[in-house]
């Protein structure tokens, strides 16, 4: 079918990886059915119970105590598993909790190497705390295969790779750098952060990855109402490790956050093409604005990776970073004088956010890393929601008139 005779969702998806096959169905009934319940229950009810009856000292019913395994926290996890593609998911108390708990599999001595833009906290914690430990953290731009080649040593245990990245928006070959690792050593652990994807985007095990891993505060459950992580992995022997972790560690979540962001699963697959449509639009408007230097968004042809995202991915989500004319005082008055974006960290829920990365989210990034990735005073990032699309564009459209009063 020839793009003009396609209607918007055709042509928005033209030339993007198929979506996973029944992808929404899976999301509404894996780990829900009724029958698990007394009750019938169609939607899973909260256990609050911290501790389980056994039926005689050490023989339980699957449960003993919540912190090891809760009922609400199971639901989730396994609609989790089904929507990666995986066979075993974790839920932790946060993106960051589930960070430490896949360190903590490796030992002093160990070699970790994390791709170079990553998001603030990732960045602080490997450098800041993992390096104290006695891990030897090693920064590159995994966009280059041959400088995460160049990074590979007798010691590395773990690659953390992070795609589309925080804030830059790189694109990283899963699969060719999964197999570059692989193939100097085939115990080295690839770790994907999929928050920006979701799960209904992109799927890093079907490319090679051993580990994926989300903040699932952002898309995952897509209110901005929980803060957690998920891990999910195929291979038994890391579920076995990270299991005994999540317990030992004790970075889990509450059951009432499992609650809210297994509800949140439920509308993943609707949320993500809405956002996708309403960054398209906001990308194409700012792309076109002579106000704004340069747009970064990876459903553009004008992204050097566009083509890499097509074939890896299903969609893009909402993120969009661009950089605005002038300077840092250009960038603040945009972000002021926003009406319907709330100025404010974070990322993925129905609400439409814009951040200044340099100052808010990767403050903590040292001032010459982030110089080297780009991340200066005219940089802005958004993570652009579900509203109605019209009023997104008049609401940018406003805030470029207030920074820049004489150009258009």
């Amino acid at each position: 079918m020839e793009p003009n005779h396609m209607n918007d969702e055709q042509q928005l998806f033209a030339g993007f990886k198929t979506a996973f096959k029944s992808f929404g169905t899976e999301a509404i009934h894996v780990g829900q059915e009724p029958e698990q319940w007394s009750s019938m229950a169609v939607v899973p009810p909260i256990s609050l119970s911290t501790t389980f009856k056994q039926l005689e000292p050490g023989t339980h019913m699957g449960f003993e105590y919540s912190r090891s395994g809760n009922p609400t926290r199971n639901c989730l996890e396994k609609a989790v598993a089904a929507l990666d593609g995986a066979k075993y998911c974790l839920a932790l108390a946060s993106g960051l909790a589930a960070t430490v708990t896949i360190t903590h599999m490796l030992k002093s001595g160990d070699g970790v190497i994390c791709m170079d833009d990553v998001y603030g906290g990732t960045n602080r914690y490997f450098q800041r705390v993992a390096c104290n430990l006695g891990l030897e953290v090693v920064l590159a731009d995994c966009t280059k295969p041959e400088q995460l080649k160049a990074s590979l040593k007798p010691n590395t245990k773990l690659v953390w790779i992070e795609t589309p990245t925080n804030p830059m928006m790189k694109v990283v070959d899963i699969k060719a750098c999964s197999d570059l690792v692989h193939e100097y050593n085939k115990d080295i652990v690839v770790v994907v952060d999929n928050t920006f994807m979701s799960a209904y985007f992109q799927r890093p095990l079907a490319l090679g990855a051993d580990i994926c891993m989300y903040s699932a505060t952002k898309y995952m459950n897509g209110h901005s109402d929980v803060v957690m992580g998920l891990v999910s992995t195929s291979r038994e022997d890391l579920y076995e490790k990270l299991k005994f972790l999540q317990n030992a560690l004790g970075g889990v979540p509450s059951p009432f956050d499992c609650y809210l962001c297994n509800r949140g699963l439920k509308t993943l697959h609707l949320r993500m093409e809405r956002h996708f449509k309403n960054a398209m639009a906001a990308a194409k408007f700012l792309e076109a604005d002579p106000r704004v230097e340069r747009v970064i968004f990876p459903g553009l042809p004008s992204h050097p990776q566009h083509a890499l995202m097509k074939k890896q991915c299903s969609g893009c989500p909402g993120m969009i970073t661009f950089y605005i004319k002038g300077k840092f005082e250009h960038a603040s008055t945009f972000l002021s004088n926003l009406k319907m974006f709330a100025i404010a960290e974070s990322l993925g829920g129905y609400e439409s956010l814009a951040e200044h990365p340099a100052i808010m989210t990767h403050a903590s990034v040292p001032e010459s890393e982030r110089l080297n990735l780009g991340i200066s005073d005219t940089l802005i990032r958004l993570s652009v929601g579900l509203e109605d699309e019209a009023d997104i564009i008049k609401d940018l459209e406003q805030a470029l008139a207030a920074a820049h009063p004489k150009t258009k």
